[in-house]
């Protein structure tokens, strides 16, 4: 089925009306049991590489909260 869409003349919605519709939708959301996990010791990981292209992308970006 298809749906039919039309253009709106409103302005587009604001970062606060956003936030109202997720607060309205959360009580919604099923949030699933989350799984204990257990870290990894470092002596388990091995055979991970990086490509070099990838290594200089991360190298180059700022740190969170630059």
């Amino acid at each position: 089925m298809k749906r039919a869409y039309r253009l709106s003349t409103e302005a587009p919605e604001s970062m606060e009306t956003l936030r109202g519709d997720c607060a309205r939708m959360a009580p919604h959301w099923v949030v699933p049991a989350a799984a204990a996990t257990a870290p990894v010791p470092p002596s388990l990981i091995h055979g991970v590489t990086v490509p070099p292209a990838s290594a200089r992308l991360l190298d180059g970006m700022s740190e969170y909260g630059d």
